[in-house]
């Protein structure tokens, strides 16, 4: 009983700091998620957590014009209000006649503009310019006003993103770089850690530590070298199988990694039974090995499948800028380039790009863990 007590503070800790891990992980999606979904201007001037309180906004309108002046009393009158046709505003909070004074005034107050003309803004804000000499301003006058304006959601981020020309395309060839770039290389890792791991190969420590070596190379060094190549082979250049046999290079050294060790840490009496029965290696790896592998070939696939959804330079290099090859991440890119700083075409971008992922890590999470314990523990 009492080392049951004691063990209650650690995991009280343990479930704490676990606490804290995911929900530094998860705050970021869900801000990032609920921004996209903000009006454009509210995302401009609040964060993300203030998405459902009333906010407060500096802007500016414009009094109609002397067409839309009225003689009443001896006095010409302007009237109009500036939240008609907005759909969002709801009430006006002070308001002035100068750009840096646009809280100079409280809603209801009428103000002398000089040469006999008053003006009064209201807080719903309608307003009501007054002068005892007709009008001869066509544009009307400038009013810089504070305005409260309540949480609004809207699609209209999304509809930008994914109506937005060449979108679809991208997307259709984000899709056709990623699947195969995760396919290949696990293939291959698959037969070639088994060989490391269980069949008897001249040099196999040798090969072993060469992998190991690869892992820390960093892939920008082989970029140019590689680009050189595909350009003398006359057909690799600018092609999908020359990204597809690319991205296979670099991930094929942790995927062997990753699996020898799994595959390795299968019971060896298990492999000696299929032996004494008679069955040979390939059918060895065909019908146990790879069933018993899948939590290793799943987080691969995870790990792979991330990378390359969502790379921008490999593909800049070895699909280049056309149109019709552009991955998702490119035209994103490009987007926000041609778009400036907008902040709601930024967040809806960045979403749309983890949907895919997501929908793959969930899918195969249940198998993430176990793959990454791979050879920790050994078969008897």
């Amino acid at each position: 009983m009492l080392d049951r007590i004691r063990l209650e503070p650690s995991r009280f800790v343990l479930h704490l700091a676990v606490f804290i891990i995911v929900a530094l992980w998860t705050l970021p999606t869900a801000g990032l998620l609920v921004s996209s979904l903000r009006d454009k201007d509210q995302i401009a001037v609040s964060g993300w957590w203030t998405a459902l309180s009333t906010s407060e906004q500096r802007s500016q309108a414009r009094t109609k014009g002397k067409a839309d002046q009225v003689e009443t009393d001896g006095k010409f009158v302007i009237a109009g209000n500036f939240f008609e046709g907005a759909g969002g505003h709801t009430s006006l909070s002070a308001w002035g006649t100068i750009v840096n004074k646009p809280d100079a005034n409280a809603p209801g107050a009428t103000v002398e503009i000089g040469e006999g003309q008053t003006l009064t803004v209201n807080a719903d804000g309608s307003y009501v310019w007054t002068n005892a000499n007709a009008f001869e301003d066509d544009r009307g006058r400038r009013i810089f006003y504070v305005s409260s304006v309540p949480p609004r959601f809207t699609t209209e981020n999304y509809e930008n993103v994914l109506f937005s020309q060449g979108i679809g395309r991208a997307f259709v060839n984000s899709l056709t770089v990623t699947i195969p770039a995760t396919i290949i290389p696990i293939l291959i890792a698959a037969f070639a850690a088994y060989a490391l791991a269980w069949m008897k190969i001249p040099g196999r420590g040798f090969i072993i530590a060469v992998i190991v070596g690869l892992l820390v190379v960093p892939l920008q060094m082989s970029l140019i070298p590689l680009l050189k190549i595909y350009n003398a082979s006359g057909f690799l250049s600018k092609t999908y199988l020359g990204i597809w046999l690319a991205h296979t290079g670099f991930g094929l050294p942790f995927a062997i990694y990753l699996l020898r060790s799994y595959i390795a840490g299968l019971p060896k009496d298990l492999i000696e039974s299929a032996q004494v029965d008679g069955a040979n290696d390939f059918k060895i790896f065909r019908r146990i090995i790879l069933p018993l592998s899948f939590p290793a070939l799943a987080s691969f696939a995870i790990f792979q499948f991330l990378w390359v959804w969502n790379d921008l330079l490999v593909a800049m290099v070895f699909l280049g800028s056309e149109s019709d090859k552009v991955v998702l991440t490119f035209q994103l890119n490009s987007l926000l380039g041609s778009r400036g700083g907008n902040w709601e075409i930024l967040t809806a971008s960045a979403f749309i790009t983890i949907i895919v992922p997501l929908l793959v890590f969930f899918s195969l999470q249940r198998y993430f863990v176990r793959g990454l314990l791979a050879g920790s523990v050994k078969g008897g």
